[in-house]
């Protein structure tokens, strides 16, 4: 702690006033509320539960009591991992998109049964890693998408004074291989000789890789997001610019990526009249769920059971960092906002590049027999 009068500390809302006798005390201050005394060691484990307790606008009674159950919210004790839920669900999502809180949401509510009741300041590390290796029967992205819900649920917490760490922080990514299988050449050629140009499907194929847009917004894709851009020469080029719904709420990063004439074939065989390109046997455009659906119809049609729309995303990358795509222009593409994801693609590219160059280096020559 500082010596200083009046200095804010790392905790939110805690500060240290010197008495006229040189005595440091320290206080928890919120807005509209009385200040109240906190006589615990700073740092300590009991000091922690004094200051959620006076957070919370509980009495703190002894070192190790939960803050009273008798104090609640409309439906849960507060302090519990169910309050700090319901009031993270009551503010709404803030920096990420609907449909991400929403998803996030979901896992919370599903976490509940079995850890409702208990303390939220009380998770810790080790608990959160459990969580996360109970659901990796369903799945590493299942198993991963807990931990992002709980670290984003306790970042909103220590924002809103609720609590003081984030136990999920630093928890690594459950091992997924390959995750979704990346299409090969041969099994979009694939794909096309069982849908031929001027079907929905193909329409479809090429959307999802010649744009690189995720089913949410290959969904949507219409013609007004086709914009006339002047290119480096001087000539208007087509281009699709449209904002990704996943980082509508967050980043709100915006595609540009110009309609490459194979695209541009394809687009062409769309309704006119529609309000997307990819529409249903009645022209109405797709729900998110429903396109899911119908391309995996598409490609159990063609014998592709591996294959899945995301999949043709993660193709298109893997074809551009073959060809020399570069970590920015690669985020320029897909949307990202970080180098990651852009690296692991260029450096699968390379690695093809070495391997290739060094193949001779294989080959030995044969003794005389």
């Amino acid at each position: 702690m500082t010596d200083d009068p009046n200095m804010k500390t790392s905790w939110k809302g805690v500060v240290e006033d010197v008495d006229r006798h040189g005595n440091v005390r320290v206080y928890y201050r919120a807005s509209g509320k009385p200040k109240v005394r906190l006589r615990e060691m700073p740092g300590t484990a009991e000091f922690m539960r004094e200051y959620q307790c006076a957070v919370w606008g509980v009495p703190y009674t002894a070192e190790s009591a939960p803050p009273p159950p008798a104090v609640k919210t409309a439906s849960a004790a507060v302090g519990t991992f169910r309050w700090l839920c319901e009031a993270h669900f009551a503010e709404g999502p803030r920096n990420v998109s609907a449909k991400t809180f929403s998803d996030r949401r979901k896992v919370l509510e599903s976490l509940l049964d079995e850890h409702g009741d208990k303390v939220a300041a009380e998770m810790e590390r080790r608990h959160v890693v459990k969580i996360r290796d109970q659901r990796l029967d369903v799945g590493p992205f299942a198993a991963h998408a807990a931990v992002k819900a709980i670290s984003s649920l306790y970042r909103w917490g220590i924002d809103a004074g609720h609590v003081i760490t984030n136990p999920a922080t630093g928890i690594s990514r459950p091992s997924s291989g390959d995750g979704f299988h990346t299409w090969s050449i041969e099994e979009i050629e694939q794909f096309e000789s069982v849908h031929p140009a001027g079907s929905t499907a193909c329409l479809a194929l090429h959307v999802f890789l010649f744009t690189g847009l995720r089913l949410s917004d290959a969904a949507i894709l219409g013609r007004q997001h086709i914009r006339d851009v002047r290119g480096e020469n001087g000539a208007m080029e087509k281009w699709v610019v449209i904002r990704p719904g996943k980082t509508e709420g967050s980043s709100r990063v915006l595609v540009e990526i110009p309609v490459l004439p194979e695209l541009a074939v394809a687009l062409a065989s769309a309704p006119k009249d529609g309000l997307t390109f990819i529409t249903n046997e009645y022209g109405k455009p797709f729900s998110v769920k429903g396109l899911g659906n119908r391309m995996r119809k598409w490609c159990d049609a063609a014998d592709l059971k591996n294959c899945s729309a995301h999949g043709l995303r993660k193709a298109g990358a893997a074809i551009a960092a073959e060809n020399g795509a570069t970590h920015e222009q690669l985020k320029s593409i897909y949307g990202w906002t970080t180098f990651q994801q852009a690296d692991h693609y260029i450096r699968a590219a390379r690695r093809r590049r070495v391997a290739g160059a060094a193949k001779q280096l294989l080959r030995f020559e044969k003794t005389a027999g």
